[in-house]
């Protein structure tokens, strides 16, 4: 689980970059259009990969008997 918490700070950090560029560099139109395509989507997964892979206080115990579903 360890992991999945590096790579959703991985794929945070990464988007972030590239959305900050975009908006600070003004690029070209289709590089734009390539980072809100790929790189907000992926912004917005690794939330979700960092708060699912974290476990709530109560569940603890029972993530480290059973593997992680994804629920």
């Amino acid at each position: 689980m360890r992991t999945l918490v590096k790579y959703g700070y991985l794929l945070f950090v990464i988007s972030t970059g590239f959305i900050l560029y975009s908006l600070l560099f003004n690029p070209v139109a289709w590089i734009v259009y390539t980072i809100a395509i790929v790189f907000i989507p992926l912004f917005i997964l690794s939330f979700g990969l960092i708060t699912m892979a974290k476990p709530k206080k109560d569940e603890e115990e029972g993530r480290v008997q059973e593997p992680f579903i994804g629920y």
